[in-house]
């Protein structure tokens, strides 16, 4: 799976600070969004970067838009899954006034649709606990000298005074932020962004074509994780570090290969060499460089285990 073919239909990237974002989604039945045709039919996870306004803002619970990589933005439209496009000129222009006014109507509907919900989910509440409520305010006009035969409280007249003085404070309100713009918007073609790591696009690449989902590693302390499979059902498999040349500080090495140990990784190294000049072709920007990869696993304290195991079987 290398490209998309002519009939299938082209996702649709938003050029947003340098990379593309995904937005759209359709509600048809049983179709598929954007965001889950990337991550089932073409392995590229990107994350999601919206918030969950019900909720609150939540590190794990996040949803559309989706945000990629710039090297995963390239890769989709040089393998022409994608297509890349910009909307500036339509989000910059000074809107007419009859979408001023669309707009201004829409936010009246939003607020007024919360307030309803407010109120009635209030007066659900205090029906819920209107014994308690009930308990309460006899206590209250005891205490302030009513007599027990004087005090007539009603359920439904106390239902009706909170409805009545209920206020909805907008400084409160919850402003719906639509996932795709609610008016057409003048799409122009771009190229994606320039790659400024060209070893880690390539990387990149070529761990995709061999069929692992590819995602960042910083939380693990490296340039790369590959799963074998989606990574919401799968752990990482290795975690690969990229190297500006074939020669890494023995600290650094050990570093590296102690922490995939320690989260059950292999880890992989890799770096361009040329071969045509050789090592001394590493900073170059020569288009017949080569990727090799370098595979390390820690041994760690094997032959005192096998001594330790030795001695065991012996006594």
């Amino acid at each position: 799976m290398t490209a998309t073919s002519e009939t299938d239909e082209k996702i649709t990237l938003t050029l947003l600070n340098g990379t593309g974002y995904v937005f759209r989604v359709d509600d048809s039945y049983l179709s598929l969004t954007d965001y889950i045709t990337l991550r089932r039919k073409h392995r590229i996870v990107g994350a999601l970067v919206g918030t969950c306004s019900i909720r609150g803002w939540s590190a794990n619970d996040c949803t559309l838009p989706l945000e990629l990589t710039p090297h995963e933005t390239r890769f989709l439209v040089e393998r022409g899954i994608a297509q890349l496009v910009s909307k500036q000129e339509s989000l910059l222009r000074v809107p007419e006034a009859s979408e001023l006014v669309q707009y201004h109507e829409q936010l009246e509907a939003g607020f007024t649709a919360q307030a309803e919900t407010l109120k009635a989910q209030k007066l659900r509440e205090t029906e819920r606990n209107i014994s308690n409520i009930l308990a309460g305010k006899r206590k209250k006009l005891l205490r302030e000298g009513v007599a027990e035969a004087d005090i007539k409280l009603d359920a439904a007249q106390i239902l009706q005074e909170i409805a009545d003085n209920f206020v909805f404070d907008r400084k409160n309100a919850q402003l719906e932020i639509a996932c795709a713009h609610p008016q057409p918007l003048v799409n122009k073609t771009v190229e994606p962004p320039s790659i400024e790591n060209p070893l880690k696009y390539q990387v990149f690449s070529e761990f995709w074509t061999r069929g692992y989902y590819v995602t960042a590693g910083d939380s693990f302390g490296a340039d790369f994780l590959l799963y074998p499979g989606d990574p919401l059902q799968y752990h990482a498999s290795h975690i690969v570090v990229l190297l500006k040349t074939p020669v890494v500080e023995p600290l650094h090495l050990i570093t590296k290969v102690r922490l995939s140990v320690i989260v059950n990784k292999i880890c992989i190294f890799a770096y361009f060499v040329s071969e045509e000049e050789g090592d001394d072709a590493m900073d170059g920007a020569g288009s017949d460089r080569k990727v090799h990869y370098q595979t390390v696993r820690w041994e760690g304290n094997r032959d005192k285990l096998a001594a330790a195991a030795g001695s065991s079987g012996e006594s």
